[in-house]
């Protein structure tokens, strides 16, 4: 592998503006209502490199970044083409169907996917039965504070659960996406309240309404967002603490739920240890998180019928216990009883809601998980098994114990009939230990989710499921949260300790959730904001009192959950802001080829005026310029060619488009279009998860492409995708047979243009490529198919060169210390979690890296 590096700047020195580039300040036009494409080479911004040219940043984007006039630097420019000047093609990198898409199922996939999330969902909700009454008396409760608790649990559940998140919530998804976080992302789309990376934008599709679609409160508040820089931040700080506080949940909640069934344990081996306890509990979840790469698919499948007879045995002890003890609990449902409680028992009431609460903890996991399962499965298996379930378990323990005041203590075990003591206990400790997988699943979903919006470096996201596309698994955080759990469940080494330290978390997150999807229901679903404020601000009292009450814990063990989140945050936030800096400094160098670039009388090649003017050499070989962005030329093409002053004979700009499909279909995986500059070409390759494109025979791919795309783009201009003009479709055969007789008739051999990806069977040459009146660039003469071919086959049989780009990045001086140090910090960050070369799957002795550096 060769290396190269450069430490000036791709442009030229700051305060030159070559002929063509005027400087521009992005606004918000108030009269957009959904982003559509525009021309790619004139329009378009593109980042400089990141992680090697961005081969495995699945995460590309599309709306240019509007860059802020800062100290030491200009404003963003922007290329402007002459009148008189070739124009790259259109890159064909936008298609509706490149957006995420929401999956709709139905029948037997809706039921199995129902089935699942029983089993992935509500194993931590549905344990709550176990400590509920126990963690909100303080003794033996009277007849009148038992029905007043249960009243505030029924009510809980049916507002809280049933109608705040099961039918509201979960509809203010981001295209099947759930969670604070994609509440955030969706808001992002109608409302112009984020910058977004250059790489990602083409994969977003925004739908910002006119200003004349909204309810006229709900313009001016909307128009008074996008405009204040303190409420953007604060809606990103909200969306993003979201995410840690569910995050810290994740390390608290398994050891919470496993320690918990251990210790249960005491009921039969009363002479067990606390470090048999602790001991078994690490093993338990170490298993937990190495069965974790199976799925969540399998895991949900074995873990639902655990579920399932929990909760069917609280149901039907609940039944048996309120036909036996004491039906006359059933008034509870009259939620005067609630309200009688909290005035009778005034500051001791007000505190028992921190216990009350746990009754519905895990309802934030149940609106993350909405990637991996659908809203119509969650309302299935919530209204129609879960809900009704719950309410009888806690009917009937409050039957129980309004004949037997001391069970309060454990009210599950105690109101269990008799014989059914040691069943009972085996599927209580089963169902703990899978409590946990709700929110291992949530906190993969929401981490892939920052991702997307740069607020995490890009990791390993693996999909599981070839079905059901919202299904992840993140290897890297699996195996932070095994080790946080453990350490955690050793530390703290017995629930009473954990459970000071739960709930605070839970109830900042819905109360996040609850204003979140009110801005959504203004914005996106355009409700009239006098109609949101009622169910707002009683939804949100609900909140607040709760979350008063569980602030109580914040000294007893609430703050190791808050400390952890803040931690997260400050990390999340990090990245971004270093993100943010990094696309500021590469916007000057998002330009055309024509930019620096020009083609001489005699068919060669030089540097513009602007560059020096400098006549390029003709380097022999095929280069395959790795491109992250794939709208407007890579750094990378640009710093070889101006520092290098020389271009390979044939260049093509290798773009990966990842979709979040398994995989996508041969006639719709290859893009190709030209440049304005002679034999150069840009080839844009979608997959999907379960495709493989980088390979050893990558150079031989490519150049089956362009070779095919030569042939039809010259042999049959009039043809757009194989369906000619006059209407008639073209056979992928008759296709194929018409490329391999070209090449014969310009004396090559017949070769098949072949794919690289594993479950493509097609041998056709699949090219798609953007042709109307005419197929060659604006002001570039087309070259005959003979001498296009031949070119391409000279320069690929002589040598093969995948050039690769590195930005270094250094902090510029001056914009105070606190600055310095954070993107110092950053940049640590950054350069310890990019994919290295070594790692693609190409040969290291053909790789040219070109390495530049950049201020930020």
């Amino acid at each position: 592998m060769a290396t190269i590096g450069f430490a000036d700047d791709a442009h030229p020195a700051q305060g030159h503006k070559p002929d063509g580039v005027e400087a521009n300040n992005s606004t918000v036009n108030d009269s957009v209502h959904q982003h559509k494409p525009r021309r790619a080479m004139t329009d378009r911004s593109i980042s400089s490199e990141d992680n090697n040219d961005g081969i495995y940043n699945m995460r590309d984007v599309t709306r240019t970044f509007s860059r802020a006039t800062s100290k030491g630097r200009s404003s963003n420019w922007n290329w402007k083409r002459g009148n008189n000047e070739p124009e790259d093609d259109d890159p064909g990198i936008q298609r509706s169907g490149d957006f995420r898409q929401k999956e709709v199922f139905h029948g037997r996939l809706l039921l199995w996917l129902s089935y699942q999330s029983v089993g992935a969902i509500y194993g931590d909700i549905g344990t709550s039965p176990l400590y509920v009454y126990s963690s909100t008396f303080k003794g033996p409760p009277s007849y009148d504070d038992l029905v007043g608790v249960l009243s505030i649990v029924i009510w809980s559940l049916t507002l809280m659960v049933t109608v705040k998140y099961v039918l509201v919530i979960l509809r203010a998804d981001n295209n099947g996406e759930g969670g604070t976080f994609s509440t955030y992302s969706l808001l992002s789309r109608y409302v112009n309240i984020t910058n977004r990376d250059p790489r990602e934008a083409s994969l977003i599709q925004m739908k910002r309404f006119n200003t004349g679609d909204l309810e006229g409160t709900g313009g001016k508040i909307r128009r008074g967002l996008e405009h204040s820089k303190l409420a953007k931040e604060l809606l990103k700080i909200i969306g993003v603490l979201a995410v840690s506080m569910v995050m810290s949940d994740g390390v608290l909640t398994p050891a919470q739920s496993v320690l918990g069934a251990v210790q249960g344990l005491n009921v039969v081996v009363p002479s067990i240890s606390n470090a048999t306890v602790v001991g078994t509990t690490a093993g338990i979840l170490i298993l937990l998180f190495l069965i974790q790469p199976l799925g969540t698919s399998k895991l949900a499948t074995a873990f639902a019928p655990i579920i399932i007879i929990w909760l069917l045995f609280n149901s039907c002890f609940g039944i048996y216990n309120l036909a036996k003890y004491d039906h006359s609990v059933l008034v509870a449902f009259n939620p005067g009883h609630a309200f009688e409680y909290l005035i009778r028992n005034k500051n001791d009431g007000w505190k028992s809601l921190g216990g009350v609460l746990l009754a519905f903890t895990g309802v934030e996991a149940l609106f993350a998980d909405l990637g991996a399962f659908s809203m119509r499965a969650i309302q299935i298996s919530w209204l129609c098994f879960t809900f009704p379930c719950l309410l009888l378990a806690y009917i009937g323990q409050a039957a129980y114990i309004s004949q037997n005041p001391a069970a309060y203590s454990n009210p599950f075990f105690n109101s269990v009939p008799n014989g059914w003591v040691t069943p009972s206990l085996i599927i209580a400790i089963l169902a703990a230990i899978v409590a946990s997988q709700a929110i291992i699943t949530a906190t993969f979903q929401l981490l892939a989710q920052t991702m997307k919006l740069s607020y995490f470096p890009q990791v390993k996201v693996v999909h599981t499921s070839k079905i059901f596309h919202g299904q992840l698994y993140v290897p890297l955080v699996n195996w932070l949260l095994m080790i946080g759990t453990v350490l955690v469940a050793a530390i703290y080494n017995n629930t009473t300790s954990l459970g000071n330290a739960y709930g605070v978390c839970v109830m900042f997150v819905t109360f996040f959730d609850t204003c979140m999807v009110s801005l959504a229901a203004m914005f996106v679903w355009r409700i009239s904001p006098f109609i949101v404020f009622f169910p707002w601000i009683i939804i949100a009292c609900l909140d607040g009192a709760y979350l008063s009450a569980a602030l109580v814990k914040v000294p007893d063990g609430a703050w190791f959950t808050l400390t952890l989140s803040g931690i997260l945050t400050a990390l999340f936030i990090l990245w971004r802001f270093g993100k943010e800096q990094q696309w500021a400094a590469e916007a000057v160098d998002r330009f055309p080829t024509t930019h620096f670039v020009k083609k001489q009388q005699d068919g060669s090649l030089q540097l513009t005026p602007a560059y020096g003017g400098a006549s390029i050499s003709p380097v022999k070989g095929f280069g395959i310029f790795f491109d992250k962005d794939g709208t407007t030329i890579p750094p990378v093409f640009s710093q070889f060619i101006i520092k290098l002053v020389a271009a390979p004979e044939v260049m093509v700009l290798f773009h990966l488009r990842p979709l979040e499909t398994p995989s996508v279909r041969p006639e719709e995986r290859y893009n190709v279009s030209r440049l304005a500059v002679p034999n150069c070409y840009r080839l844009v390759v979608r997959h999907g998860y379960s495709d493989v494109v980088i390979s050893p025979d990558l150079a031989q791919l490519i150049h089956d492409q362009i070779q095919a795309y030569i042939i039809r783009d010259n042999k049959t201009p009039h043809l757009i995708s194989g369906v000619g003009v006059a209407g008639h479709d073209k056979s992928k055969e008759e296709e194929k047979e018409n490329a391999l007789d070209a090449m014969s008739a310009t004396g090559f051999e017949k070769t098949t243009p072949h794919s690289t990806f594993e479950e493509s069977s097609d041998n056709a040459p699949q090219v798609t490529f953007r042709n109307t009146a005419q197929s060659n660039p604006i002001g570039v003469p087309p070259q005959s198919t003979s001498s296009a071919l031949a070119k391409l086959e000279e320069a690929y049989n002589h040598q093969v060169l995948y050039i690769i780009g590195k930005s270094q990045l250094i902090v510029a001086p001056g914009g105070g210390i606190f600055r310095q140090v954070l993107l110092h910090a950053w940049l640590w960050i950054r350069e310890n979690t990019r994919t290295k070369i070594a790692s693609l799957k190409i040969p290291m002795d053909r790789v040219f890296e070109v390495g530049f550096v950049k201020d930020i």
